[in-house]
């Protein structure tokens, strides 16, 4: 085509479409190290004509690019790339398919689900070795010039061990939320809403981490069962905000729906996938990186470059390794911080962004990228550490600022509480924040965050009501998601009207709920856990956009649950011996009290010892934090001491309270049903001054320790 549009050679930086500080006309620059020509095409308003190619002029460093005048904000391209198509040798151009620019802020139109889409013959026994000739640009979306946005001014800045997460999805938070207007359910707008911002600021949360909301599609596989991607974790385009979750349809929306948790002191986390692409394998589509510079974007098979390398488990691995593609990451990431006001992010099978050729290196280019960032490597950063390759468990070796998922917290405390046996000291390392994985030099209890459930698995009602995963809805016959759940239905399978089994699983929840925010490290809640919420055994519900996955607020025992969290988060801010900076082995100890910083106690209120670590049939046993430092200050702000009383037997125990000279008031204790009746407030004012206090079968005690006023 004959361009009607002046065509210079503009600039290679920065990536992406960049309107002219006046506004007409726009840089257009896409790497690309195998191409042999680049074609930017122009769409007309609508997306369904193309208007006109025009051929990038200049490549610099693997960059092509060019300025083209009068291109002015909304208006429409997509690229073209010429090069070989040699599946063997890694490349797999294929002109005849308009692709996705990568560095793209806005999206216009949907993706459309077609065999145009391929850049192989679907029907060909040869397969991915074939030529399509075919036109897809009928079926794709287009990228959107767009005005830069100013960057965000206004993060809370939570500190790390004040930071207490709380994840959700988007679509599940809101969907059935009586506070959201129902044109607003399942947005950002939604989400955004003043109540529903009121209500996690009242529950205590400091942080959201929200599923991913980086523009994803659905898998073929899903699609063909009449499902859907749910969770999100297929993405195709890193800098655009899911367009199903803007009901305005502008990505101003998510920036809005972050300033409004910033104005009420709230973070806002990402959980994002840059481990791989929604293009799946050799058999999947060519929508974006595979089109443009197969090669180079994703790790391929070194015998063999035709095949992929699949540390991800969903096709294809993105290769870290390579400058330019930690340079999209890294400015992908730059972005949602600097524009969108992002605080931190959760990283998908984390090790994936480590792996070198092919081991897991935690000093690799990429984390010293994030490291040497001014931007970076001062916000949050959470790993998932494991992936599905070999070596793919790293739990405690990512760098010192980095955060965890601490999934050997979650194992222990579901084994503990459901009455294995011989779990005593494994249980204590995780109530110490791990220190035996994390504890370095300089990193700090923090590092571990510690979680009970997440998104994937069981939620926590789930937990106590199900002894079998109930994935059958899935349509994977039930092979689908978790064996090895840890979990006790505490006498019938599912939901039950026998009183007993009620009470016991309330409790229950009580332990577990109790034990994450009194553990040293990070707590992690799952959404809906504090509202007695169900997705019906279903410990898998990636494909459910339905009421199995949508949290149910009008859930019984929902208000209960609830106002037990929020005395709990309140708990842990009002008491810094739950929250150290630093990790305490026992070495300090109180000139006030002569109670050392940690202590571990067996039931007869003395130091445990180590037949007492190695018995199998102990299932009851104290933690002992003390405050050992002593400013005018810290007097009147900290406890003496908080003794933790974990009992897991079947009976109750009469467990001896140390020979101290103050008195003990229980401040939390995982027996009474209701912490606000008259019950547990009798027994909450209460100052125990005698030896012994009866810590009754599956219950969890919490009492405050002040030395008498004599003594001060």
């Amino acid at each position: 085509m004959n361009t009607l549009y002046k065509v210079t050679s503009g600039r290679s930086y920065p990536m992406g479409a960049s309107l002219a500080k006046s506004g007409r006309g726009c840089n257009f620059a896409l790497f690309s190290a195998h191409a042999t020509k680049v074609e930017l095409c122009l769409f007309s308003s609508d997306g369904k004509r193309e208007l006109q190619r025009i051929e990038l002029p200049e490549f610099t460093d693997d960059v092509w690019h060019g300025f083209v005048a009068d291109i002015a904000e909304g208006y429409l391209y997509g690229y073209r790339v010429y090069g070989p198509f040699e599946p063997h040798n890694g490349h797999r151009f294929n002109a005849n398919k308009l692709l996705l620019d990568p560095y793209a802020k806005k999206l216009h139109g949907t993706f459309t689900r077609s065999e145009l889409n391929f850049s192989y013959d679907l029907k060909s026994t040869q397969k991915d070795l074939t030529f399509d000739n075919r036109d897809n640009a009928a079926t794709m979306p287009k990228c959107v010039v767009v005005s830069p946005l100013l960057f965000s001014q206004t993060h809370p800045q939570v500190r790390r061990r004040d930071t207490i997460l709380y994840e959700l999805h988007v679509k599940g938070f809101t969907q059935q939320n009586p506070d959201v207007p129902i044109e607003l359910r399942g947005t950002f707008a939604g989400l955004a809403n003043n109540k529903v911002c009121q209500y996690l600021k009242s529950l205590g949360v400091t942080s959201i981490e929200l599923l991913p909301v980086q523009q994803f599609i659905n898998e073929d596989f899903v699609q063909d069962k009449g499902l859907t991607n749910y969770w999100g974790y297929n993405t195709i385009s890193f800098f655009v905000p899911h367009a199903a979750y803007c009901h305005s349809g502008e990505v101003g929306e998510f920036r809005s729906m972050v300033e409004t948790y910033h104005e009420a002191g709230i973070e806002v986390i990402l959980d994002v996938v840059y481990n791989h692409t929604a293009e799946g394998d050799e058999l999947g589509q060519t929508l974006s990186f595979k089109g443009i510079d197969n090669a180079s974007y994703y790790r391929l098979h070194p015998a063999n470059k035709r095949y992929y390398e699949n540390f991800s488990g969903c096709g294809n691995t993105i290769n870290v390794q390579h400058p330019r593609v930690i340079q999209l990451i890294t400015d992908s990431l730059r972005y949602w911080v600097e524009i969108m006001g992002i605080d931190g992010f959760r990283f998908d099978l984390a090790p994936v962004l480590g792996r070198d050729a092919p081991d897991f290196k935690a000093n690799n280019h990429f984390f010293t990228s994030i490291r040497q960032d001014p931007i970076l490597s001062r916000v949050k950063l959470i790993a998932e550490p494991w992936d599905v390759g070999h070596g793919g468990y790293q739990l405690g070796r990512f760098p010192n600022s980095w955060l965890e998922l601490n999934d050997r917290f979650r194992d222990s405390c579901r084994r503990f509480w459901r009455g294995e046996q011989g779990l005593v000291a494994e249980f204590a390392k995780r109530l110490h924040g791990s220190s035996d994985i994390f504890e370095q030099p300089s990193r700090r209890p923090s590092a571990s965050v510690n979680f009970i459930t997440s998104h994937d698995g069981f939620t926590l009602t789930d937990l106590v009501s199900f002894n079998n995963k109930q994935n059958k809805a899935n349509g994977e016959q039930n092979h689908d998601g978790h064996n090895s759940n840890f979990s006790n239905n505490l006498g019938a399978e599912g939901p039950s009207n026998n009183c007993r089994i009620s009470l016991l699983r309330r409790q229950q929840k009580r332990n577990l709920l109790t034990t994450l925010f009194i553990a040293q490290g990070t707590p992690m809640l799952l959404s809906g856990d504090e509202l007695n919420n169900s997705q019906h055994g279903n410990n898998n519900a990636y494909c459910q956009d339905n009421e199995i996955s949508w949290l149910d607020w009008q859930s019984p025992q929902a208000q209960q649950e609830s106002d037990f969290v929020k005395k709990l988060i309140a708990l842990r801010k009002a008491h810094p011996l739950l929250n150290r900076t630093h990790y305490q082995h026992g070495l300090k100890v109180s000139e006030h009290t002569g109670l050392a910083d940690i202590s571990w106690l067996n039931c007869h209120g003395k130091a445990m010892t180590k037949d007492n670590w190695h018995d199998q049939s102990i299932k009851c046993f104290a933690m002992m934090l003390a405050n050992t430092e002593r400013s005018s200050t810290a007097e009147h702000q900290q406890d003496d001491a908080l003794l933790v009383i974990f009992n897991a037997h079947q009976r109750s125990i009469t467990f001896l309270l140390p020979a101290l000279n103050g008195y003990w008031q229980v401040l939390i204790d995982t027996a009474v049903d209701s912490q606000e009746d008259s019950h547990a407030d009798k027994k909450s004012s209460k100052n125990i001054r005698h030896p012994a206090i009866t810590i009754a079968e599956h219950s969890c005690v919490v009492l405050r320790y002040l030395h008498s006023p004599k003594d001060k």
